[in-house]
């Protein structure tokens, strides 16, 4: 009888701490969707060489208004703690949204993220439209923050290869975050960077997925 339970429990206990693993670990990998369909920039002026679009993108997206310059401490902590971290992922980017006109302003706050941190900013993206299209684009995100007088806020946001807008729905601080302050170097260590994180070994895991199906 003994013998029995024990090969029972050596047998069964092996299964039940891999489906408590593997069910932990899809809850974990699930960032939620908050607002689905975000206006895309795919026509909006650019930096880049190649038109900014967010579909098929992870995107980390911010609106600096017309003067960069005011956001360089927020800048110098994202690509600190986020972009360097998770540039090298294939689809990954920051887009930055500004008014036509600040382009100069754009190019020093390029310039400085290169010179003082050595960062290759080919990931950094800013994209340049007229108020009422930065207008439209924000409110698609519909969250519970707002522009200032400027176009701008502190608050940057997760957009997913499906152009929806990711966050969470159950902090403990705000209830729904929809975004993450840049001016909180605690929020982006504390918060952003584990949600990143999530939406990234969400995509792995997917694409493990679909490449172990057509090898079968």
């Amino acid at each position: 009888m003994k013998k029995s339970l024990v090969l029972g429990i050596l047998f069964i206990l092996p299964i039940v701490v891999y489906l408590f693993f593997a069910s932990g670990i899809t809850n974990f990998a699930k960032l939620p969707t908050l607002t689905k369909n975000v206006s895309e920039v795919s026509e909006w002026t650019t930096t880049s060489e190649q038109p900014v679009v967010f579909k098929n993108h992870i995107t980390i997206l911010g609106f600096l208004g017309g003067k960069a310059s005011d956001k360089k401490s927020s800048a110098l902590t994202l690509n600190e703690k986020i972009y360097k971290r998770f540039a090298e992922f294939n689809d990954f980017q920051f887009v930055m949204v500004m008014p036509s006109g600040s382009e100069a302003e754009a190019k020093m706050l390029t310039d400085e993220l290169a010179g003082a941190t050595g960062t290759d900013t080919k990931k950094w993206n800013f994209v340049f439209a007229e108020a009422p299209q930065i207008q439209q684009l924000f409110e698609s995100l519909n969250t519970n923050v707002t522009l200032d007088d400027q176009l701008s806020t502190p608050y940057v946001f997760i957009i997913d290869k499906n152009k929806d807008l990711r966050g969470r729905n159950d902090d403990d601080d705000v209830g729904t975050l929809f975004g993450y302050d840049a001016t909180s170097v605690g929020e982006i260590n504390n918060k952003m960077v584990d949600d990143v994180k999530i939406i990234l070994a969400e995509y792995r895991l997917a694409l493990k997925k679909n490449t172990a199906q057509r090898e079968k």
